[in-house]
């Protein structure tokens, strides 16, 4: 009798082994075939399949490999935004400058230029400005959000508005709605003057024909690479005083132990151009100061696409770094799940062979 019951038990071992050998060899075969895996067994645990959870695992990793390096790209292209902010500050800081002498020069008779002169404001043009692309956190619906508020505030006021649009996604949003649009542009990663040029010509003309009593700008003010803050600010008419009073400000990207940051520096006023009293010029100061203002417009349109793009860029920097970390810490979840799997699978199977060699006992 012990001698069958061992026959048994070395039957069970033996049947158990040619078992684990063909699954060893299934495994083999899996390497050579890709639909073997789809159509292989697997032992259902928690929420899921062992083989779906180790599938997942994989498409999970490689997607916080895709938003990693698209953090870097935008890093990169911060950095190059903020060289480009710094190419054009001198340009700017000589406009500024001519400008304060020739006001000073021309003392009340500036106030006579058409585009520093307040008129009754009857209508409203909002120049918005937003991104071509989206994976950007909440930059494009902030700023949308804000242009809508404030076209319906002008329009609960009885002033008549329309929209002059810079950038895809807020094109789409208000297109679809049938906003009052008067022209659309498109902003770029890489904003130029050609592109500020024909922005503010479409400004200029707009209020000097009459059609718009006020141009008002809105776009995203950057403020660190975790915050952006959506500004509004009139463009058109100048005031003579902001112009000769205001400030600057540049940004530069730095990285520190692995981190990136930002240091945000104050620009004192450029000084007033000192011309002799005996100067002569030209042309009449009043022409050259109203040949000035097109130019500095020009110049105020280029330095916001500029602003804007690096927040833009700075949102999706901060956006895919919260998807990589999101995704590696999803890879970490899962793999717990993946191995409490595996154990089962083995568990179960080493309880069936216990219950079995008690069986023939």
């Amino acid at each position: 009798m012990r001698l069958t019951c061992f026959l048994s038990l070395l039957a069970v071992a033996s049947a158990f082994t040619t078992r684990s050998a063909s699954v060893g060899g299934f495994q083999k075969n899996v390497a050579a075939d890709s639909s073997a895996h789809r159509n292989r067994r697997a032992t259902i645990v928690m929420d899921g399949k062992a083989n779906a959870i180790r599938d997942r695992i994989a498409t999970v990793k490689n997607t916080r490999k895709i938003t990693m390096a698209m953090k870097l790209v935008a890093a990169a292209k911060v950095r190059r935004a903020q060289d480009a902010v710094l190419a054009t500050r001198p340009f700017s800081e000589t406009l500024q400058s001519v400008f304060g002498g020739l006001i000073q020069r021309l003392g009340g008779e500036a106030m006579d230029l058409p585009l520093l002169t307040q008129r009754e404001v009857n209508k409203v043009t909002l120049c918005c400005i937003t991104g071509d692309r989206g994976l950007c956190g909440g930059y494009n619906s902030f700023m949308i959000k804000k242009t809508e508020n404030r076209f319906n505030e002008l329009t609960a006021s009885g002033v008549e508005v329309d929209l002059v649009l810079v950038g895809k996604k807020g094109i789409t949003y208000f297109e679809r709605r049938k906003f009052p649009i008067r022209r659309t542009f498109e902003t770029g990663q890489n904003p130029n003057a050609k592109q500020a040029l024909e922005i503010s010509e479409e400004l200029l003309n707009t209020f000097l024909s009459g059609e718009s009593d006020a141009i008002e700008l809105l776009y995203t003010k950057f403020v660190s690479l975790i915050a952006s803050e959506p500004s509004v600010r009139t463009l058109v008419p100048f005031s003579a005083s902001e112009i000769t009073t205001k400030g600057d400000e540049v940004f530069q990207l730095t990285s520190e132990e692995g981190q990136f940051g930002v240091e945000r520096t104050e620009l004192d006023v450029a000084e007033p151009q000192e011309f002799p009293n005996d100067m002569i010029f030209e042309q009449d100061p009043l022409q050259i100061v109203n040949s000035i203002l097109p130019l500095y417009l020009n110049g105020q349109i280029l330095r916001t696409l500029q602003e804007s793009v690096a927040s833009e860029l700075a949102a999706r920097m901060q956006s895919m770094q919260s998807a990589s970390d999101n995704a590696g810490e999803l890879a970490k979840n899962l793999s717990l799940q993946y191995n409490r799997a595996r154990q089962a699978a083995v568990t179960q199977e080493i309880l069936e062979i216990v219950a079995g060699a008690q069986a023939l006992e």
